[in-house]
């Protein structure tokens, strides 16, 4: 007896999504709508005060001399000078000197505290006793108030007399023998490396988080197969955690730029910008030129260049943090 083959059903194939229905203009308002007076109140608390620097900066405004009411009537100014502050900004010495002492002082405090950030992570990654308690404390300095930070750097650390680094010093120096040790000034003799390692102190704990949350994001399997292989433990950081870190690592290099290109209280509160212009950077500058000379117009075309500086380096942060983001959802 012969059997005939019977037909195969159809494989069901999945019904077609519906397409997506257009909203109305109705129910978009009614979804945006709970977010308009925050948009608003961003607008008026941003935007509009810095439309107003804008203003300010082409005026030749200074309360000394006197003249007409602006047309704001919040002062008085000589004359209208167009883009003539923004030209002294970018040729005048003083300033040249600010940018190249906030380069300098940016630099070094960001590498520097990434450096160390990292190797305090490293350590931290590591089980032994007591980690939680070190984690704490080394995140402290991060929670105390910049002036607060800036003042214990200058009379309790670096004042000559009374200071912990003299007091230190001189007793080693008697340890050998000395009957009196050197006293050493460091914010006088070395003003840029004194505020140099004020902010390093304080900063560093912000790199070490942020590289510490990379380190424990590190897939397990792979290291256990590196180790399996026999790999070294220079190799393992060489060839998978620092590629691994990389986006980490250039995520707190730029939000410490970003966040260090504005510091102010520890140059006010440590060297007051001395000895001279020493340690004079672009947001003490331009508080001498708004509060010292009454520059009001050249102060704020220098206000409007370093907010658009911080802006071009804040795209790069956002970018870099969105591709983080990207990477971790996959």
């Amino acid at each position: 007896m012969t059997t005939t083959a019977q037909p195969e059903a159809p494989e069901a194939s999945a019904p077609p999504a519906p397409p997506a229905r257009r909203l109305s203009s109705r129910e978009r308002w009614s979804r945006r709508g709970p977010l308009l007076p925050a948009l608003i109140f961003t607008i008026v608390v941003t935007q509009l005060p810095f439309l107003l620097t804008i203003a300010i900066s082409t005026l030749n405004w200074n309360v000394l001399r006197p003249g007409d009411k602006n047309f704001l009537g919040m002062g008085n100014f000589t004359s209208f000078a167009g883009l003539d502050n923004y030209v002294t900004v970018f040729t005048d010495s003083r300033l040249r000197d600010a940018v190249v002492n906030t380069i300098v002082l940016t630099t070094s405090v960001v590498v520097i505290s990434m450096l160390l950030g990292l190797l305090l992570a490293v350590l931290l990654d590591r089980k032994f006793l007591g980690r939680g308690l070190a984690r704490t404390l080394l995140i402290a300095p991060f929670l105390v108030m910049p002036v607060a930070s800036a003042l214990l750097w200058k009379h309790a650390l670096y004042n000559p007399d009374y200071g912990l680094f003299n007091g230190v010093l001189n007793w080693l120096w008697q340890l050998f023998g000395a009957e009196e040790g050197p006293v050493i000034d460091y914010v006088s003799g070395t003003p840029m490396a004194a505020v140099v390692a004020a902010l390093v102190w304080q900063w560093t704990p912000f790199m070490m988080l942020i590289l510490l949350a990379g380190l424990q994001s590190q897939p397990t399997d792979i290291l256990e197969a590196a180790r399996l292989d026999r790999a070294s433990g220079f190799q393992i950081f060489r060839f998978i955690t620092l590629p691994h870190l990389r986006r980490y690592i250039e995520l707190s290099v730029l939000l410490g730029t970003i966040y260090v290109l504005q510091t102010f209280d520890a140059i006010f509160t440590i060297t007051q910008g001395g000895p001279g212009s020493a340690t004079t950077n672009l947001p003490y500058e331009i508080y001498l030129t708004m509060f010292r000379k009454y520059e009001y117009g050249e102060a704020a075309a220098a206000g409007v260049v370093v907010v658009i500086g911080t802006i071009v380096v804040a795209t790069f942060a956002l970018r870099v943090i969105s591709s983080l983001f990207e990477e971790e959802h996959r």
